[in-house]
């Protein structure tokens, strides 16, 4: 099902303002954060290479110290996660937290993923199975031992979208997020593409407290000054089918540095779109998730340090401020 399309100012009447009760905490400034730095790396199957607690608190305090993120997405409950969420208590980091839990595949979509090229092992999959129901039950306990930080929790981050290779069926999904509700006072969602959202609305729509969308025009190829407009047609887009549930954009960014669009991808466009953004999501009450916080090298390929993988942050890798932040 493909989304609508609307002209920019055409989509800015057809979206309907939210009230600012549909704000998560009551926060439309937020950002995605993942402390991995040049070597390091989470557990995707082969062990994690971890940030220290130092590391971990120098970067919270530097968005603290900001002052423009209260809010943090983190993307699954593991040993990372743990850790930010003890240092943002222990220290009492005015931070709150939207919680992950991460879900590896449980169907081969080898024939949908362009990057996962041979099957995957029916073997392999029920052992992912089991890892995220181990990992569901991590995220509620995280959830209710930090009812101070944890402001939200989501499951699964793009495991419904038909392009990628973390797929899960939309009963397994269902399964999850009604499990995480009856558990926990935290209102919950999963994070996925805005056509995601299109095509499993009559299903999520029961079991989530709001529908955390990921829109990236820079992905589709848009050029900057369409960057802004081409975000409200997809939101437009999720909200006409899913009236119901408050919105949030759980990712929406722009890359720095991409060998595969290098014509848009630099910081100047970085900070029209932000600054763009984050002005629309105010003004509509919409909490808006800005990916990423921190440049993270570990991602993409391997073989191509000018991918778009490598360069979402407001901040380099080394934690230099870019220009939409300095």
């Amino acid at each position: 099902m493909e989304p609508t399309t609307f002209a920019q100012d055409e989509a800015s009447t057809n979206y309907i303002k939210q009230d600012a009760s549909a704000l998560i905490a009551g926060m439309h400034s937020a950002v995605a954060y993942s402390g991995f730095r040049s070597g390091q790396y989470p557990d995707r199957g082969d062990g994690a290479n971890n940030p220290s607690a130092e590391e971990i608190l120098e970067d919270l305090r530097i968005l603290s110290d900001s002052g423009r993120f209260p809010l943090i997405r983190l993307y699954d409950s593991q040993e990372s996660s743990e850790m930010i969420l003890n240092l943002i208590s222990e220290y009492q980091l005015p931070l709150k937290v939207m919680l992950g839990a991460w879900l590896d595949a449980e169907l081969s979509n080898h024939k949908g993923c362009a990057w996962l090229t041979e099957p995957i092992p029916e073997r392999e999959l029920i052992d992912n199975r089991l890892a995220n129901e181990a990992e569901v039950r991590r995220t509620i306990h995280m959830a209710k031992s930090f009812p101070d930080v944890v402001v939200a929790v989501n499951i699964g981050n793009e495991a419904l979208i038909d392009w990628n290779d973390h797929l899960v069926s939309i009963e397994s999904m269902v399964t999850y997020l009604g499990l995480v509700k009856e558990a926990i006072d935290q209102p919950v969602s999963t994070a996925d593409n805005y056509v995601a959202w299109i095509n499993y609305a009559t299903e999520l729509f029961t079991v989530v407290d709001f529908a955390g969308v990921h829109t990236y025009p820079i992905w589709e190829h848009k050029p900057i000054e369409e960057g802004l407009s081409y975000t409200i047609e997809n939101m437009v887009a999720v909200q006409q089918v899913i009236p119901e549930v408050p919105l949030a954009i759980m990712e929406a960014g722009w890359g720095t540095t991409a060998s595969e669009f290098h014509d848009q991808a630099n910081e100047e466009n970085q900070t029209i779109y932000f600054k763009a953004l984050m002005a629309w999501a105010k003004e509509m009450n919409v909490t808006t998730f800005w990916f990423e916080a921190f440049d993270e090298d570990w991602k993409g390929n391997p073989d191509d340090r000018m991918g778009a993988e490598k360069h979402w942050g407001l901040y380099t890798v080394d934690r230099k401020p870019k220009a939409a932040v300095r």
